[in-house]
């Protein structure tokens, strides 16, 4: 698993598989939550989007994404 945030876009990715499968089919799931999916559905990552209003109160300062 390997997790990305870019500052900039205020966007988070949460790589699921392994480098090398690939993405077949992208799916919004509500507003700025977006999944990716191999060719037979399984889950490959997750893609959310302004990640800093989606934070719970008083824990912006505990996560710690490394940049994209």
């Amino acid at each position: 698993m390997k997790t990305t945030y870019d500052p900039e876009a205020d966007a988070a990715y949460v790589r699921l598989a392994p480098a090398g499968v690939r993405v077949a089919d992208t799916r919004e799931v509500e507003p700025g939550i977006v999944l990716d999916l191999d060719a037979e559905g399984r889950l490959v990552g997750i893609e959310v989007l302004n990640v800093r209003s989606r934070v719970a109160a008083g824990a912006a300062g505990l996560v710690q994404l490394p940049a994209a």
